[in-house]
């Protein structure tokens, strides 16, 4: 084990991505922690975030990492991110939040140069290859050769995209990763928070879309499985349509700051006939018709994974275990 995680607590290299929208929440990330990887609690409003913390306390003493998006933070982040054992930031200009160890997820060399000079004391290489919000345009192994020449050698990388079994851990860790991220295959588990339905749509699923459709307030690429939305609007456009982007790009400032209740309401409200969606996944107890307008995350391992186990023996399969 890379001296990074040994020093946090972390026994094996596997490392669950933060899903955010209700997806990582305690009884994922505690049970990806208590198999001996490190679990992620998905961003949430300061509120909800320092409640789930606490809640990941009650049930273990194993290390805990937070997901923070940058653009989304406000000032109640800051306890979340001193309680954590580690912080994990995306999506925006790089800075250290808390004293605790930071990792910095990147989708270019230049960012991974950005995150280092920032003083990130690691750095996720993500690859287009992943799911739900992707910075990556390079292949994950591409990408991480390129990083890892860029960065000074020893600088701890872990990978992001395309990890669905223990071929593909071996791979990244056979590359000089400290630890493979793995979000789709840990999405398909029992203690994930998706939706039954959404649930049955990923053990389903054959093929993936890159699309900046479900994109109001938070503009960028998104991986998803293909539903009525992305059937409707990525006809001619498959990044979506020009006003559409332009539309997310705009909402941005407003979406940053609103509360969790509009974005509940525009969640269940959304129309197949109007291509303007949140980028909230479908969570918990939703009416199905809701999968049709909400973004499906889904990285393109989706192909390779049919199965809905629970997280221990995910965990186990990931390092070559029974």
């Amino acid at each position: 084990m890379h001296d990074f995680l040994s020093a946090v607590g972390v026994e094996l290299p596997v490392v669950q991505a933060g899903m955010g929208g209700g997806i990582a929440g305690p009884k994922l990330a505690v049970a990806v922690s208590d198999a001996g990887g490190l679990g992620t609690l998905g961003m949430a409003s300061p509120g909800p975030m320092c409640a789930q913390l606490e809640a990941v306390r009650r049930r273990t003493d194993r290390p805990i990492a937070i997901n923070l998006l940058l653009p989304f933070i406000r000032a109640g982040h800051a306890y979340p991110a001193a309680e954590a054992d580690v912080v994990v930031t995306f999506w925006g200009r790089p800075r250290r939040l808390s004293r605790k160890p930071w990792i910095h997820q990147v989708g270019s060399v230049g960012e991974a140069r950005a995150a280092h000079a920032a003083g990130a004391d690691a750095v996720i290489v993500q690859g287009v290859e992943a799911g739900g919000h992707v910075r990556g345009t390079t292949p994950a192994p591409v990408l991480f050769d390129q990083v890892r020449a860029a960065l000074p050698t020893g600088y701890p990388l872990l990978l992001a995209g395309g990890i669905a079994d223990a071929a593909d851990v071996a791979m990244a860790l056979g590359a000089g990763a400290v630890a493979a991220v793995c979000g789709t295959r840990f999405l398909m588990s029992q203690e994930s928070g998706a939706a039954p339905a959404y649930k049955q749509r990923l053990v389903d699923g054959e093929a993936t879309v890159l699309t900046e459709l479900f994109g109001v307030g938070w503009p960028g690429a998104h991986r998803v499985l293909p539903n009525g939305a992305t059937e409707r609007w990525l006809r001619s456009e498959p990044r979506g349509p020009r006003a559409v982007r332009l539309a997310n790009r705009l909402t941005r400032p407003l979406m940053a700051r609103g509360p969790d209740a509009v974005q509940a309401w525009a969640l269940t409200h959304s129309s197949v006939r109007l291509p303007f969606y949140i980028p909230a996944p479908p969570a918990g107890d939703l009416p199905v018709r809701v999968l049709e307008t909400s973004p499906l995350y889904a990285g393109e391992t989706v192909a390779r994974i049919h199965d809905l186990p629970d997280t221990a023996s995910i965990v186990r399969s990931l390092v070559g275990g029974t």
